[in-house]
């Protein structure tokens, strides 16, 4: 175990509460799934809906209620106590763009982070019923099955996953295109179920840029407890503060020559 993990006894009390968050979510999202909906553009140009915002608000006063000195780190909210020794990271609907067309490849988003690092991660897929979890004391299930990822020590016979191409700008764009071309298969448009995929032992890579924390920290404990591994581009532990350029693999002896192919 990581020197960096707070002694505990169980993590009982926080899985609880995110999966009581996952719950509290999901009706709230699904109402409004293919459904006549108002979609409004950010500052950053990205959709959001009055699904994201109300789930995320309802997660919110859930976590105030249970761990009032616990920080929160939303998408669609913003920070709250950030700097508190654990923060829960929230995105409402990971894949706002696939919800707004139809696609039921979106998720909720659900970390707690301890001094930064991810310690409970659940991706709750609503339309798909699936509900992926994990945390740093014990192994991840998927609607309460244990998951493992699959071996693949061979990069050429490996299935790589990233949202978009279009993620990738300037160097990392030429980065990604170097690895896209050693693996068996680049695929495309899965957001944050790309990383479940990996968990359950479906596929083997997801590699992304331009991330942030909330779409990341969850991810992190459900690949890492079926047996993968997570880090940035450089192979450092991913934190609330890492870069949002992300390397999942299902297989460890994956993650050199990964990170080999990124580095040029």
């Amino acid at each position: 175990m990581s020197a960096a993990r707070p002694v505990t006894a169980s993590r009982d009390r926080e899985v609880a509460l995110a999966l009581e968050l996952a719950a509290l979510a999901r009706p709230i999202v699904l109402k409004h799934f293919r459904q006549p909906l108002a979609v409004d553009t950010k500052a950053d140009l990205s959709p959001v809906t009055v699904a994201d915002r109300t789930a995320e608000a309802v997660m919110r006063t859930a976590i105030g209620r249970v761990f009032p000195d616990h920080g929160i780190i939303g998408e669609e909210h913003g920070r709250e106590r950030a700097d508190a020794e654990f923060v829960w990271v929230l995105d409402p609907i990971d894949g706002t763009k696939s919800f707004i067309s139809g696609k039921p490849l979106f998720g909720t988003l659900i970390a707690l982070t301890w001094r930064g690092r991810p310690v409970v991660g659940v991706i709750d897929m609503p339309a798909l019923g699936e509900c992926w979890w994990g945390a740093d004391d014990r192994p991840s299930v998927m609607n309460g099955k244990p998951i493992r990822s699959r071996p693949c020590g061979d990069l050429a016979q490996a299935l790589l996953y990233a949202t978009s191409p279009h993620m990738f700008h300037g160097a990392d764009e030429a980065a990604f295109a170097r690895l896209a071309g050693s693996v068996r298969h680049p695929l495309y448009g899965a957001d944050c179920y790309a990383y479940a995929l990996v968990a359950g032992g479906w596929s083997d890579l997801a590699v992304e840029a331009s991330l942030q924390a909330y779409d990341f920290c969850a991810l992190v404990p459900v690949v890492e407890g079926a047996g993968g591994v997570m880090t940035d581009w450089q192979g450092r532990a991913l934190t609330t503060a890492s870069d949002g350029r992300v390397v999942a693999c299902g297989d460890r002896r994956l993650l050199d020559p990964v990170l080999a192919r990124l580095a040029g």
